[in-house]
């Protein structure tokens, strides 16, 4: 997955706050940050811990 993917997949599933890529939502209280890199690949461990943080299957 690349990361401007994985964060097309984040942004369809929680909104976006501040300059910096953080993503949050209403009753979820811990922020899900995201270094982004573009078209380069996330590699599969960091994205299984973004996903499995932000409870996306």
């Amino acid at each position: 997955m690349k990361f401007s993917e994985l964060v097309r997949l984040l942004e369809k599933h929680l909104k976006e706050k501040g300059s910096v890529i953080y993503y949050g939502k209403l009753g979820w209280n811990p922020l899900i940050r995201v270094d982004y890199h573009g078209s380069k690949e996330v590699p599969s461990g960091t994205c299984h811990a973004i996903l499995k943080a932000a409870g996306i299957k």
